[in-house]
């Protein structure tokens, strides 16, 4: 207790001692505004700089980036246009062909016909020389058969009958 009779308590004041204090404060104080400041100042600095360089390299990587990406969905609009244009083509390609070859087919099958009908014309004219040189050669039969036969009209009509009925079974 007699400690904190003479004065030197936790709670007491010493005026030298505050004063020799607030001197070392202030020295420190000026000692840092000289010397320590400047760097720290110049580093706070440097790193606003590069922090606001950085930030506006990104807005520009992103400008760059939405450009890139306007352009690609342009690409992209532009590769689907041109794809339906071509599946476009190839269907009007393909409908043209196949009309092609119907034409073809038909023009083909025409030929055909028009050459079967030529074939069967030739077929029934052979066929009609054929049964005319017949018809004249059993006209002949017929007329020398008449002739060995005796002349009896009724002879004759009969003969002839039999042979237009011959030639109908033939």
């Amino acid at each position: 207790m007699l400690y904190l009779l003479a004065g030197g308590g936790l709670l007491s004041f010493n005026t030298g001692f505050a004063i020799w204090i607030a001197i070392s404060l202030v020295v420190f104080l000026l000692i840092m505004m000289k010397y320590a400041m400047p760097p720290i100042m110049a580093a706070l600095e440097g790193r606003e700089t590069r922090i606001r360089e950085s930030l506006e390299a990104a807005e520009v990587a992103l400008a760059k980036a939405e450009a890139i990406s306007k352009d690609n969905e342009k690409a992209l609009r532009e590769a689907e246009q041109t794809a339906h244009q071509i599946r476009k083509e190839a269907k009007e390609e393909a409908e043209r062909i196949r009309a092609e070859r119907v034409a073809k087919a038909k023009d083909e099958a025409e030929q055909i016909i028009e050459q079967a009908k030529v074939d069967i014309e030739q077929e029934k004219q052979t066929a009609l020389l054929a049964l005319r040189q017949e018809v004249a050669h059993l006209a002949i039969k017929s007329a020398s058969m008449i002739l060995d036969a005796e002349l009896d009209e009724e002879k004759n009509k009969k003969l002839v009958d039999n042979y237009i009925n011959d030639l109908s079974k033939n």
